[in-house]
């Protein structure tokens, strides 16, 4: 034990960090009360961060925050519960969450509160959500930027949900096969949409995005290992692998941006891309062909410039064309378009982007205006140029790509 303030208060953080999903799954998986669950485990930090500066921190933090939770859960629950059945239910709940105090290892039980999230009962829109908050410990707000939602909308979906996970009973358990897809797809999404989160930060500067690259990146693992033929969850990790394998070369020493095309391979983890590589190659053999694996596919062509020297860039307007008839998505049009001005020319590379003007989700959407300024720029196209470098310059939140989109706009101007 040790009872210095600052010791007692980091550890409090990194138990936080490290095993609020994991806790909140042990809790929810039995009483499926998801937002009692939060909400015991709120109050054990609490009690954590008013005791362990006085009493030192436990020699098992996770385990004394479970024995203070499920007490605190018990005795929610207590309140509401008379009957007989009911005081045995929660007394069985108590002395597990005790016993757990002297076992070695609390089960980890995250994926199974992810399936319980991605549930058809569940409404759609928020499945993935729903598993970004419960498991990765997201505030509504946070979620709420990465979805395109007010906070109060957001936070209202979420307790709307976690009410029906308690009402209608959900089970936590990683469903069947004959009912995996859809579920599968939900927590996949909600999987790559930490990762993105925390992949948007690149420096790891921001607390609230600290860390979830690497969140996502394990939550991927853990779901390739528990279903280690479906090709989907392969490709996922894959992906996130070959865009992790790039961080160190994302920007220079003095922190500007470097665009892909132009990073030093030589600061590329080879170990990141072999291992991306080789999920990707298990994946194909399964014979089904998804999103994840084609996005992979994408990002394996770009890292063949290591060996190659070159991007085959025909390679990757074939893999979005293929992309883009799964997903449909303006994101994936975008990055067409950028494909096609590289193998094929810039006219026919703004001609794709053309197509897309009428959506009206692009107008506030950065890389679009940023992909139409550099199109534009190459055709000469000053003026148009400069409009559309203005309006992404507008749109970028991260200042080290809004300076380089500032330098290309003073070159154009120059």
């Amino acid at each position: 034990m040790d009872s210095r303030p600052e010791i007692a208060r980091a550890a409090a953080e990194a138990a936080a960090r490290q095993s609020y999903g994991k806790l909140v799954a042990w809790l929810a998986a039995r009483t499926r009360d998801v937002a009692g669950a939060e909400d015991a485990l709120a109050d054990a930090f609490a009690a954590a961060l008013e005791r362990w500066p006085r009493t030192g921190v436990p020699e098992k933090p996770e385990a004394w925050l479970l024995a203070v939770a499920g007490r605190r859960r018990v005795d929610a629950v207590r309140r509401r519960l008379t009957s007989e059945a009911g005081r045995e239910h929660l007394k069985l709940i108590a002395e597990e969450a005790e016993a757990r105090m002297t076992d070695e290892d609390l089960p980890d039980e995250r994926l199974r509160l992810m399936f319980a999230c991605a549930h058809p009962a569940i409404e759609s829109s928020v499945r993935s959500p729903l598993i970004l908050q419960t498991v990765l410990g997201f505030d509504a707000a946070t979620i709420a930027s990465a979805f395109l939602v007010s906070p109060a909308t957001m936070g209202q979906r979420l307790v709307r949900a976690k009410t029906r996970i308690r009402e209608t009973g959900i089970p936590f358990r990683v469903p069947e096969r004959a009912e995996l897809g859809e579920r599968l797809d939900a927590v996949l999404e909600a999987i790559y949409a930490a990762f993105a989160e925390g992949w948007s930060d690149p420096a790891g500067t921001e607390t609230r995005r600290r860390n979830l690259a690497t969140e996502g990146i394990w939550l991927g693992r853990l779901v390739a290992s528990l279903l280690p033929e479906e090709p989907e969850a392969l490709g996922l990790l894959s992906l996130m692998l070959f865009a992790e394998a790039r961080r160190a070369a994302r920007r220079s020493a003095e922190g500007d941006f470097v665009p892909l095309a132009e990073q030093d391979c030589l600061l590329w983890d080879r170990a990141l891309i072999d291992e991306a590589e080789a999920l990707l190659s298990h994946a194909a053999a399964r014979g089904v062909i998804g999103r994840y694996q084609l996005e992979a596919a994408v990002q394996s062509a770009h890292a063949a410039r290591r060996l190659t020297g070159r991007t085959d860039w025909v390679a990757i307007r074939e893999l979005y064309d293929a992309l883009l008839s799964i997903a449909g998505s303006p994101v994936v049009a975008i990055n067409r378009a950028v494909a096609i001005a590289e193998a094929e020319g810039a006219v026919a590379g703004l001609a794709a982007l053309y197509v897309l003007g009428d959506d009206k989700r692009l107008d506030d959407y950065q890389p679009y205006w940023a992909a139409r300024a550099g199109l534009l720029a190459r055709l000469g196209q000053v003026p148009q140029a400069t409009e559309a470098y203005d309006r992404a310059i507008g749109l970028e939140r991260d200042p080290a790509v809004r300076r380089f989109l500032q330098g290309k706009r003073a070159v154009l101007r120059n």
